[in-house]
């Protein structure tokens, strides 16, 4: 079959080769960007997470190919100040090739790309803890004899924000430090899932979950491959909602003061406009500018393809998203 155009993907031969072809001599600035190794830094049975460096100049964003289980071709926008992405949605067991591009503008400037194979699932890959234990610290992971000599202490597990099929999880580390966290839930269907995070974070995004739904949630840290600490809570989605979606004529329009005068702020926070960074046949990568006051946070609102309204939350330091 005729490979998509959308997604040119490098063949199996080329999965380790820099891409000389991308751009020509004569296109590459005098000091070219360069992308380092693209290194595998977790992987569970339905997710892998990718790391790499940036050791030569800088990209605008990056653009990560690779084929789904069911073989279709997959393209991730990401942002150019990233160094690292979990690809979820990944089955059990199986062998995955990636390919990582630096982008200036939209042209293609370096490639790096790597394999990975999925972990084996089986159950006790993800032993759940019981109703019961759902708040206690994680105290039978390691025994005294093998912990590090300041031991890295996991606070609180909190829910930032909402939404009727996505939740937003913040925690802290007042002692110590995580080489990685590992988020554990169980999905809409009762399948538990597994999410590495990196050791730096300190929030993630979980989408995909049905509204009205009670959801438990256990955050794992880290030290090597071994939990040393647990933290979890307990969050219900909100009860769906027919969003107010804009109709098409005003689509581009500010919206209107919602609050009369009186109550409005002396410096009153301004959205610019939603520009489109980048396009893929399963996803949209959207920008905007804040070039007065600041916010709380963003929520972004949409209907899905099978014309449901959804509703993403954003931090209110972010200036761009990605829609999957």
């Amino acid at each position: 079959a005729t490979e998509p155009e959308e997604l040119p993907l490098p063949s199996e031969e080329l999965q380790n080769v820099k891409s000389q072809t991308e751009a020509a001599a004569s296109d590459v600035p005098p000091a070219g960007a360069m992308l380092g190794e693209l290194g595998v830094s977790s992987i569970s049975p339905s997710s892998v997470q990718l790391l790499w460096s940036v050791p030569e100049g800088s990209f605008d964003s990056f653009m990560l190919q690779y084929r789904d289980t069911q073989g279709q071709p997959q393209a991730l926008p990401i942002d150019g100040g990233s160094r690292s992405v979990t690809v979820p949605g990944l089955s059990p067991s199986r062998q995955y090739h990636f390919h990582l591009y630096g982008l200036q503008g939209r042209k293609k400037i370096d490639h790096v790309s790597t394999e990975a194979m999925t972990g084996t699932e089986e159950p006790e890959e993800l032993p759940l803890p019981s109703e019961e234990q759902k708040h206690e610290k994680l105290q039978t992971e390691s025994p005294a004899s093998d912990a590090p000599p300041v031991r890295a202490v996991l606070g609180e597990l909190r829910v930032s924000s909402v939404t009727p099929n996505s939740v937003q999880l913040q925690w802290s580390v007042p002692e110590g430090f995580f080489d990685s966290f590992m988020l554990q839930y169980r999905d809409t269907q009762g399948q538990p899932q597994a999410l590495p995070i990196d050791g730096r974070s300190r929030s993630v995004m979980v989408p995909g979950l049905s509204p009205s739904r009670r959801y438990r949630f256990h955050l794992y840290g880290l030290q090597g491959r071994k939990k040393t600490d647990r933290v979890s809570t307990d969050i219900i989605t909100e009860e769906p909602e027919e969003l107010p979606l804009p109709t098409e004529e005003p689509q581009h329009e500010k919206p209107q003061p919602e609050a009369p005068p009186s109550k409005a702020t002396p410096t009153r926070a301004v959205l610019e406009e939603l520009r489109v960074s980048s396009v893929t046949p399963s996803s949209v990568g959207l920008q905007w500018t804040v070039p007065k006051g600041s916010f709380d946070s963003f929520m972004l609102q949409y209907r899905d393809a099978q014309g449901q309204p959804q509703a993403l939350p954003i931090d209110g330091g972010s200036r761009s998203v990605t829609v999957p």
